[in-house]
């Protein structure tokens, strides 16, 4: 028999929330954004809605004017092992740069944030898409876009040999012999490639999930090629359900090349909810986080995401002539979805700021709790989701409102789960836990 085929929800948390304005907002708290308790109690929310996981986003440079917004933060890694104490289901799911970082910090990190949780740890590998963080690793310009993907992939090999390098039951703990450990489960990565040299093997034994769950956000040629290959979840932004179907086809399509099913890859496009009891509560909660909104700080996230400087340009008129994508060398994709969206619904610069306000680029959709499950529903069943990246515009009240009001709809139509079932984060979204190469056992299928 079939299994009843059910989304998958991650909340995507950033400080006061997802809209450019919500530190100005009534319902926020900007004041907490160095506070732990404010995000433990963020995550206990999620968890009590049994969504899958939290995510944090990460850069390695102050993004945005903190001039005007409540910018700038804990590092995730650090933030998911307190969050971890306090939860017992919930994924954590952390963002770390392949071209700011090398391998062995990286893969032991994930392995103590994996066996701190009991198996609920997530990485969102990014390839980083600022000159900024560049000049803050002794670099004066950015790795060229090819060539951050290229180190990504042999970062990946590297990582996923430490994390194999410590058989499962690599540990006998025979205290009578005085012997700790079979060293001859244990492997050195024994790696040497064009960007790393690593021996190995780890100094963290095999984690309950053996490897953290991969997750992937590039959705330009390179960052699609490079999820067919790798990851296990895919959080994309995509404007309709057409170019949504249009995604999730070209993406699962790419699988077979590298041996894998559609189902070892789950795509989970964001969508900013702005929740009201009413559709007109909720429009006019959008308008007021329109409203306020500063339109300095929206005109440098714009020329941050386009690359181009629109500093002193109307904000009634359109924008620019812009550069062809092959010509930007930060975040592609999302240079191409900003740029086609002011280009299809002919909006002003000040229209594209409200636009991009509360998600940035993902979806925004503001309506009752009932339309917003149409919308998950729609998008689920019409081949264009496995799941969704939430990502509340106001924090804690829009992830609260969610867990309240959107989350009891879909489990009434039975579309998301009532308890959880696994006990890892692998678990419940349904992936296998891989297996050690070194061992040639198959996949444990959730």
């Amino acid at each position: 028999m079939t299994a009843t085929r059910t989304l998958h929800l991650n909340a995507f948390l950033m400080n006061a929330g997802h809209h450019d304005a919500a530190w100005r907002h009534p319902d926020s708290t900007p004041e907490r954004v160095t506070d732990l308790r404010y995000f433990q109690e963020l995550a206990r929310t999620a968890e009590r809605g049994r969504l899958d996981s939290i995510f944090f986003a990460d850069g390695v440079a102050l993004w945005g004017k903190a001039r005007y917004n409540a910018v700038g933060g804990f590092e995730p890694l650090t933030l998911l092992s307190a969050i971890a104490a306090v939860t017992e289901h919930i994924g954590l799911i952390a963002t770390v740069s392949t071209t700011f970082n090398e391998p062995f910090h990286t893969a032991r990190k994930f392995a103590s944030l994996d066996h701190i949780s009991g198996g609920r740890a997530g990485w969102n590998i990014v390839t980083s898409g600022s000159v900024d963080e560049a000049r803050n690793f002794n670099r004066d310009e950015h790795l060229e876009h090819s060539l951050r993907y290229d180190r990504a992939r042999e970062f990946l090999d590297v990582a996923t040999k430490l994390w194999d390098s410590w058989e499962d039951d690599a540990i006998v703990l025979d205290k009578e012999r005085g012997i700790y450990a079979d060293t001859g489960k244990l492997h050195p990565a024994a790696h040497r490639g064009e960007y790393f040299g690593v021996a190995g093997p780890l100094n963290v034994p095999r984690s309950p999930q053996g490897h953290p769950l991969l997750v992937q956000a590039g959705s330009s040629e390179d960052g699609k090629e490079f999820a067919a290959q790798y990851a296990e979840a895919v959080f994309t932004a995509q404007q309709t359900l057409a170019d949504g179907q249009t995604f999730y086809k070209d993406l699962k399509s790419r699988l077979a090349k590298y041996g894998r099913t559609e189902s070892d890859l789950l795509v989970l496009p964001g969508i900013a909810p702005v929740i009201g009891s009413t559709e007109a509560e909720a429009k006019a909660l959008e308008q007021q986080l329109t409203d306020l909104q500063v339109p300095e700080y929206g005109l440098a996230q714009l020329s941050q995401m386009l690359g181009v400087d629109l500093t002193g340009h109307p904000l009634d008129g359109t924008l620019p002539e812009l550069p062809e994508e092959r010509d930007i060398n930060g975040n592609k994709s999302r240079f191409t979805l900003v740029a086609e969206l002011a280009r299809r619904d002919g909006l002003t610069l000040r229209e594209l700021i409200a636009r991009l306000g509360a998600g940035r680029g993902h979806r925004v959709f503001a309506g009752t709790p009932e339309q917003i499950a149409d919308q998950l529903e729609e998008w689920f069943t019409h081949g264009a989701a496995d799941g969704f990246n939430i990502m509340a515009p106001v924090l804690p009240t829009g992830l609260t409102d969610f867990v309240d009001h959107v989350v009891p709809i879909l489990q009434r139509r039975g579309l998301f789960r009532t308890e959880y079932t696994g006990r890892t984060l692998r678990e419940n979204y349904g992936l296998p836990r891989p297996a050690n190469r070194y061992t040639g056992t198959q996949p444990v299928t959730a």
